[in-house]
């Protein structure tokens, strides 16, 4: 489905970050990219309180998501205050004419207070997850991804995710050579790798002892062509194997073999994005030995290989 027009509902004590997202990626002319008819709509009178301490007036109301091809709820004010019921009303209906309804952050509440979610996969920000699974059941939530598009809904995690959510929502009404070029003039990656695990809160380090792992893990990203293996790790950080493993996982959300592997992918996207240099030396540089590896584990990751994606971001 091609999208024209979107709505974004706003609301007092909105986060002002929150209601920039779809704002600048579909609000703002963007060379290249199609210009779309944005409203910003609320529900209540008046001005609208922003948490940023500034106040946003918007003309519009409910009345224009009839006109909507998609409609973004940026976020909610309280997981525990429930939507007012004429904007669920408006939402479900909408829904029903087959408009595209998008819950970033918070937003996924009020989507399943309108039952919008109901048996679907969702997603919402990591440290409301729990809450959100055990107030909605019936929602399969995972909070382990950025976004997560089910049929014709989509719901993001928190804060910066609502931008991955946006730009997948422009990729697939527009193609990837407008999202990408979006997410350059916003400086931002067009599709960002890994899930939220990688932003839960982890104990810092309590001695200076424990901040052997953090320096070794930036060693190893200075010495990615070198072998790495979790005993040679584990023995550098002066740990055994199963306290090095319990204790990386507790740091970063992950086994050691994943993050090297993210670590080596992301060293191989770098310099295919900003070098001339062949696919083999960019194995050799990033650890993977040989382009066969290379391709092989890019393609598994990346849905494509490491040419293609060369193509795309450089543009030739």
């Amino acid at each position: 489905m091609t999208l024209r027009s979107i709505a974004v509902i706003a609301f007092n004590r909105i986060s002002a970050f929150h209601l920039a997202v779809p704002c600048v990626v579909f609000g703002d002319r963007h060379p290249g990219a199609p210009s779309f008819d944005l409203r910003v709509c609320t529900f209540e009178d008046g001005p609208i309180n922003t948490t940023a301490g500034f106040e946003i007036v918007t003309h519009h109301r409910l009345d224009c998501l009839a006109e909507a091809d998609a409609i973004i709820v940026p976020s909610w004010r309280n997981p525990d205050e429930r939507p007012p019921p004429h904007l669920l009303d408006a939402l479900r209906e909408a829904h029903g004419r087959g408009t595209r309804i998008v819950g970033l952050c918070l937003g996924a509440y009020v989507l399943a207070e309108a039952g919008l979610l109901s048996g679907r996969c969702a997603t919402t920000h990591w440290a409301y997850a729990a809450d959100f699974a055990r107030r909605y059941p019936d929602v399969r939530t995972d909070p382990n991804v950025l976004y997560i598009e089910d049929g014709d809904i989509l719901t993001s995690a928190g804060t910066a995710a609502g931008l991955d959510c946006c730009l997948h929502l422009l990729r697939q009404s527009h193609g990837a050579e407008v999202a990408n070029s979006v997410a350059r003039r916003l400086v931002t990656p067009p599709h960002r790798q890994g899930g939220q695990a990688q932003f839960i809160d982890r104990p810092l380090p309590v001695s200076a002892r424990d901040t052997r792992i953090t320096e070794l893990l930036d060693w190893v990203r200075a010495n990615l062509s070198q072998a790495h293996s979790l005993d040679s790790i584990a023995e550098r950080a002066l740990r055994s194997r199963r306290t090095f493993t319990r204790y990386f996982r507790q740091i970063t959300g992950t086994t050691f073999g994943n993050w090297l592997l993210e670590e080596r992918l992301a060293y191989c996207r770098r310099l295919l994005e900003t070098s001339e240099h062949d696919l083999e030396y960019i194995a050799s540089l990033s650890g993977f030995g040989s382009p066969v590896s290379l391709r092989h584990h890019f393609r598994r990751t990346h849905g494509v290989s490491p040419n293609v994606w060369r193509k795309t971001f450089r543009g030739k």
